[in-house]
């Protein structure tokens, strides 16, 4: 579920961005807190077995250790895999966006294909466009809540 924020933005002071960070409903700090405490912990607890409980041997070994793991991390190529990751991420998005009903299409159909200067003509061109914003609006009103709220009955939409 999505959490908007939308009227706290538009009502925002100085310092309004930082507060929104803050709210803790539908935050990144809400979504990774228990990562990050488990890497705070986990980094906390190598950093003092290495400097309070190894042996001068054992700091060695552990040093070519991480020397090692370096080494090794680089020869995976992050920015290739982060590459596709972006281009999946941004294929998903697209395709979501394309799917989003958009009126012009309809118009410039219904413009070439319903012909004829006079009132029939002019009122079947309106109807079919009324016709297909409707559709357009009950696509949206299924999706959005934001659309839901601005259009709650049939009684709404004929307005």
């Amino acid at each position: 579920m999505t959490v908007t924020y939308t009227s706290r933005v538009a009502t925002a002071r100085f310092g309004g961005f930082s507060q929104l960070l803050l709210l803790w409903r539908g935050s990144i700090y809400k979504l990774l807190y228990r990562e990050l405490l488990l890497f705070l912990v986990a980094y906390l607890g190598l950093s003092l077995a290495y400097r309070f409980l190894l042996s001068e041997a054992q700091k060695r070994l552990f040093e070519k250790l991480v020397l090692y793991c370096d080494k090794s991390a680089n020869l995976i190529p992050v920015s290739f895999v982060l590459g596709f990751y972006v281009a999946l991420v941004l294929e998903r998005w697209w395709g979501q966006f394309r799917s989003v009903p958009a009126p012009d299409g309809l118009m410039v159909a219904v413009a070439g294909n319903v012909h004829g200067a006079d009132a029939r003509g002019r009122i079947l061109r309106r109807t079919l466009m009324r016709y297909g914003s409707l559709a357009a609006l009950l696509v949206l009103r299924a999706v959005s809540t934001a659309v839901y709220k601005r259009f709650p009955t049939t009684d709404h939409l004929v307005e």
